[in-house]
């Protein structure tokens, strides 16, 4: 993600904030300039500061403290696009609740800027109303069955108790799994929402997508059900981005296009912050990474790994110099960078038919 600051005193300011905390100044997100901008009133709406007349709204859900997005005022719909996908949310009159939306939507708002910048044309269900995108944030009722995590025709379901730290640090050790965050989750939703857009209904995408990543063909509930009683394939590390990549195709291509959603947004950090990587150390070839690039529009996936290979090490090593975990927990297999690449082919393609 860029870097952003105030435009009234050039604080730094995070994507999240809705005022700057030096000079108090209301901040707002507008989407299709991917800034943040300080904003004031006038006239019963809001500008830019001394950058337009342009009348804007903020999202309506602005009043809950969950989006800081700005919409134009005279449209007709009160909700961002980010925010206009939600179909269930949880109970906020439950406090609780409450602050498990502000993470989940902090989350999302982050997906969703990358989509964007990428390019991805996003579908909503009035759209679309038969596999438009759509969000159910739901809570288990006391004694009920446990809400499941998924996608289903455009519908991504998630479990508010994600949002929950020690809840969801239970769930990862649980499960044995390395790395799990909300916006990881949502991530790996939305990349099976995108191989239906992207991938299922044109043919040649389709073959190139088998051709590496396996027939989607294969019984997913029994490959599922063979995952969980068994483990992962035992040659995972040598293909896979992860373990439950290597459960059956469709987990494959959702977990290696929930990393190209990783890669590409951390680089743009890294990039932001003018990071670069010059390790000191004899044979420092492959280990240095500079960022002069838009990860957005690379080229090609090369790019992206030969930047993000030296970094996410630089991390990993900050990470265990403080006693915590890495921040990257993965290896790339040469056949995982493969997929990445091919992720980045469709993802480029689908940018140049919507432009």
């Amino acid at each position: 993600m860029r870097l952003f600051e105030c435009q009234n005193c050039d604080q730094p300011i995070y994507f999240e904030n809705v005022s700057c905390e030096r000079c108090g100044m209301r901040l707002g997100f507008a989407p299709e300039r991917s800034g943040m901008f300080a904003i004031e009133p006038r006239d019963g709406a809001w500008t830019v500061l001394r950058e337009e007349d342009r009348p804007r709204r903020l999202c309506a859900n602005a009043r809950h403290g969950v989006c800081n997005w700005l919409l134009d005022a005279a449209d007709q719909i009160d909700l961002c696009l980010a925010c206009r996908t939600n179909r269930t949310i949880p109970d906020i009159t439950r406090a609780e609740n409450l602050t498990r939306w502000t993470r989940i939507e902090n989350a999302k708002h982050r997906l969703f800027y990358t989509l964007l910048n990428l390019g991805l044309p996003i579908v909503t269900r009035a759209q679309d109303p038969q596999e438009g995108l759509a969000f159910d944030f739901l809570e288990r009722s006391p004694g009920g069955p446990p809400v499941s995590t998924g996608h289903a025709s455009g519908i991504i379901t998630l479990d508010v108790a994600e949002a929950d730290d020690a809840q969801r640090e239970r769930t990862r050790a649980q499960m044995g799994e390395s790395y799990r965050t909300l916006l990881g989750h949502l991530r790996h939703e939305i990349a099976h929402w995108c191989w239906d857009r992207l991938v299922r209904d044109d043919p040649d995408a389709l073959a190139r997508v088998r051709g590496l990543f396996g027939d989607e063909r294969e019984d997913y509930q029994q490959a599922l059900e063979r995952h969980y009683a068994t483990g992962p394939a035992p040659d995972w590390r040598t293909r896979c981005v992860s373990a439950y990549a290597s459960a059956h195709p469709w987990e494959d291509f959702a977990e290696t296009f929930a990393h190209y959603l990783h890669i590409v947004d951390a680089l743009e950090t890294a990039r932001a912050f003018g990071l670069t990587v010059r390790p000191r150390v004899r044979d420092s070839g492959d280990m240095t990474a500079q960022v002069n690039f838009d990860p957005h529009r690379a080229d090609d996936a090369q790019t992206l790994v030969e930047a993000w290979l030296p970094i996410s090490f630089a991390v990993n090593s900050l990470n265990r110099s403080l006693g915590q975990p890495d921040l990257y927990p993965f290896v790339l297999p040469p056949p995982a960078i493969q997929k990445i690449a091919l992720v980045h082919a469709l993802v480029r393609e689908a940018r140049l038919r919507a432009s």
